[in-house]
Formats: structure tokens, sequence, C-alpha cells
């Protein structure tokens, strides 16, 4: 931000407060009449005209069209959020009726789903949430069943009842007794651990101790390396994205395509999100800030959410950039404290 944008005079301040607060309303381009109305000031519309045009001079607003009114820009939002917005906590009432459709009968990844489905149907936004990273799951068993050729079955429990199932290719045929040999080291070996520390251990015995092991040994040190492999890849649970039809700005056919395109490439979006697990508290991306061109005209409100201090994944929504902040970024933050505690209680 410039020397001249963080001097903005209090009246500049309201005026722009005011047309955003309206085309969040409406989004239609707010003229000069309408403003003075709705930021309260007694001032003649050439004198909101004056400055409007300092507004835009700073970057914050636009014209879509001559004489048409003003819109605010990416810049003139971020001034918003960082500068003007004082976000409430939701009171008590909503906050404990989030926490009943968190029900702690459910599953983690069921947990997850509620949370997308929570925050996509009270925001009207597209919600998106992280699945809970697997590190600090409890390894309980694993079982290996031959299909053809060279492929395994492998099931994973984690400690909370949680089965997984993988597809791994081995490098030679077994039997099922030698699958069943397999299995039975290992979960008398790891039964009871964390993830994290199965998947170190493995690696430190694969490359320091492998002249010791007999062949049975390195089959089953080789799958369970293979299964745990494939649990750090990432996933989301998104919810809602037909909620943004809904808007007139992302209406067009072709926006649409291009934005459920972006939904699909979970790469994208991980890396996204990624970023915004390793952000203190609520992470806001306005526009092309985000850096991918298929969200230019979009916003997203993240909050990561932790047990025991440990974050495991991230919440948020996704908008268009003329989104209620100061109505969503509450709603992210509870939801996201609160997953957390329904989380915990499953530990």
């Amino acid at each position: 931000m410039t020397k001249e944008q963080s001097d903005l005079s209090e009246r500049a301040q309201l005026m722009l407060r005011a047309l955003i607060d309206r085309y969040v309303l409406d989004g239609q381009p707010v003229g000069s009449r309408t403003l003075a109305r709705e930021a309260g000031l007694d001032l003649s519309p050439a004198t909101v005209r004056n400055v409007m045009s300092d507004l835009e001079a700073l970057g914050f607003v636009t014209s879509p069209h001559t004489s048409a009114g003003r819109v605010p820009t990416v810049q003139g939002y971020r001034f918003f959020v960082d500068t003007l917005l004082t976000v409430q906590p939701l009171d008590h009432r909503a906050v404990n009726n989030l926490r009943l459709e968190l029900s702690l009968d459910q599953t983690p990844k069921e947990l997850v789903e509620s949370a997308t489905g929570l925050l996509s149907g009270i925001t009207q936004l597209a919600g998106v949430v992280t699945l809970p990273r697997q590190e600090h799951a409890l390894f309980k068993r694993v079982e290996f069943l031959s299909l053809s050729g060279r492929r395994v079955l492998a099931i994973l429990v984690t400690g909370d009842d949680e089965v997984q199932n993988r597809i791994l290719s081995t490098e030679k045929l077994h039997s099922p007794a030698e699958l069943q040999q397999a299995s039975n080291y290992l979960n008398e070996l790891f039964a009871g651990k964390d993830l994290a520390g199965v998947r170190a251990t493995l690696l430190h015995e694969m490359q320091e101790t492998r002249t010791h092991m007999n062949s049975m040994m390195v089959t089953a040190m080789h799958m369970a390396d293979q299964v745990l492999e494939k649990n750090q890849n990432e996933d989301y649970v998104m919810a809602g994205q037909t909620n943004l039809m809904g808007f007139q700005e992302l209406c067009d056919v072709e926006k649409l395509r291009k934005l459920f395109d972006a939904f699909s490439m979970k790469r994208d979006m991980l890396h996204l999100l990624d970023q915004c697990i390793h952000s203190d508290g609520i992470q806001i991306f306005i526009g092309d800030e985000s850096g991918y061109r298929m969200l230019d005209e979009c916003s997203m409100v993240t909050a990561p959410y932790s047990v025991d201090g440990e974050i495991l994944g991230v919440l948020g929504v996704i908008g268009p950039t003329r989104m209620a902040y100061e109505r969503v970024i509450p709603i992210v933050d509870a939801t996201a404290r609160l997953l957390g505690a329904a989380l915990n209680q499953k530990e």
C-alpha cells in the first residue's frame, strides 16, 4: 500500500466503505447520489464525484462504463478488508447451531463433509475443507489381499476405525500365505503407533538394516511404505459450487466452465489451500492475489483447523470478490474452531 493510499481521509474511507457495502448488496455500479445517501454524509453530488475521482486515482474504484457509477477494485477490497472492516464473532446461538451440525457420531471424513455443507449452506458460496492430515492417526492394522497379476489390495485400518484401501504393485507374485505373514509382521511391529512414526521407522529400517531382514520382512516393509506413501496424498471435499451461478459476474458460461475446471484441478487447489495451512488464522485471497488466473474474479476466505495445537487441515469458502466479508469471516473462523473441537473428541 502506498503512502497516499494509507493517508486516505476519513471522508473518503466512509465513502469507500459505503460504496462496497452497496455493491456487495446488489452488484450494480454505485452512482454519486446513491453513495452520498448511503454514506450518511450531507455532501453535494459534485463533492462526491470529486472524492470518487480521488479514489479512482488511487486504484480503489473504477468506472465500468462512462457515467455508470463506480465499482470497487481488488485494491479497494484489500484496503477495505485490512483497514475498514470490523469483524464481530458469531453470537452464542449461531455457534451452538453450528456445533449441533457437527455430530460426534461421525467419522473424521463425515465431519469434514458436514463442515463443507455447513459452510456452503450458510454463506451460499462454495465451501471447501481439506481432509485431516493423517500423520496423527494411529496404525491399527493392515491386511493384504492378492489380486490379479502382481497387484495387491492393502486395507489400512486406523485408530478411529477408518478404513482406507490401496492398490499396490509388487515386484513379484506373492501367495496368500506370504501376504498374511507380511501383515502379521507389520501389525505386531506397528499396532498403536502414529502413522508419521511408522513411516519414519520404515524409511530408517529399509535404509539401515535391510541386510539383516529376511525376504518376508523386506516385502512387508516395501508394501507398508507404499501404503503410507499413498496415504500422504492430500484431498479436499467441496460443496455448493452451483451457488456461484447465482452471481451475475460469474454466471457467464465460459467463466463458469473455467471456474469449475479450476475446482477439478486438485493439485492447483491443494497448493493454494496448503499456503493457507501455514498462515496464522484467517487468510483472505482477493481476485488475482491467489495467483491462479481462473480465480481472478473470486475471493477465498480460509482458516486452519487443529487438534491439540497441531494443524490438520484448512477450510474456507470461495465466492465472488463482492462477497460479504464481514459476515463470511466469522462463519469460517467459528466453523474451523468447531471442526477442530469435534475431531479432538475423536482422539
